[in-house]
């Protein structure tokens, strides 16, 4: 058997003590615990233990300190059920331990997968520009489920979503002036296809996104590439032929055909 000899309290945490034991060859530091641990078990000193009764004490003692690590992580915001069994993994806790923690948790209502999604999609929304579909897989890597995922995105209605794309379409609709109108919509709407949101709120939101060029801003976008299509192809090509090359490569581009023809006429002007 094994006895207990003395308990002191910690000096840097007074909510923890120090067993010192007796196994028979006289008295040694044996384990510490947390105090629920101590009332729990009603550990006193001349108490006696066997191996058996003190491996589960200290068993009960891993899942407080496990409890109380996880409720620290906590302090700082938010996490979901994944996310703390993630972090007590790391600390070397055992997914039996985990669990349990996790289950005391729930029980105090200090996690809610569910509360916690809802706040994410909310804190995304005032956040970032990231679409509904990016959010979804930021949820899927946290671990929530298919249902509360569900549930938590319908705090971001298609409303939301279209305002949101609107706007980061209309801001990079005045930072793109060097191209085309089809050309400054496609690269707004891979952009905002990347940042998760559907094809039909990028549609929209490109249809109500007005690119403003004044004339000469429009001459500009078309000069910058029809410049660098004659470059490109005047090694190969010259005469009508160069200017039929220069013309498809604009049109794919998205410039109209009387723009490229005032292009093509004022380039020559200006430089043959």
């Amino acid at each position: 058997m094994i006895k207990i000899t003395k308990i002191t309290t910690q000096t840097k945490n007074t909510e923890r003590f120090n067993i010192y034991i007796d196994k028979g060859n006289g008295e040694e530091y044996g384990f510490s615990v947390d105090q629920d641990v101590l009332i729990e078990f009603q550990i006193r000193k001349g108490n006696t233990y066997t191996e058996e009764e003190l491996n589960k004490i200290l068993y009960k003692d891993e899942i407080k300190k496990a409890f109380n690590l996880a409720l620290k992580f906590l302090s700082y915001r938010m996490r979901s059920e994944k996310e703390i069994c993630d972090y007590l993994y790391k600390k070397d806790y055992s997914e039996d331990i985990a669990g349990i923690v996790i289950e005391r948790l729930k029980k105090h209502k200090y996690v809610n997968d569910l509360e916690f999604a809802q706040a994410f999609v909310r804190s995304r929304i005032l956040n970032s520009t990231k679409g509904p579909l990016l959010i979804r897989q930021e949820l899927q890597q946290k671990g929530i489920s298919e249902t509360n995922i569900q549930e938590s995105l319908k705090e971001f209605p298609e409303e939301t979503q279209l305002d949101i794309a609107f706007h980061f379409a209309e801001k990079h609709a005045k930072q793109n002036k060097t191209m085309s109108d089809y050309q400054i919509k496609q690269k707004i709407g891979q952009a905002l296809l990347a940042k998760g949101f559907s094809q039909h709120i990028v549609n929209e939101a490109l249809t109500e996104t007005v690119i403003e060029k004044d004339e000469e801003q429009k001459f500009q976008a078309i000069f910058k590439q029809g410049e660098k299509a004659y470059k490109r192809y005047s090694g190969k090509y010259e005469g009508w032929e160069l200017d039929q090359k220069v013309k498809q490569y604009l049109y794919q581009r998205g410039f109209k055909s009387d723009e490229i023809d005032t292009f093509i006429t004022r380039y020559k002007e200006g430089f043959q």
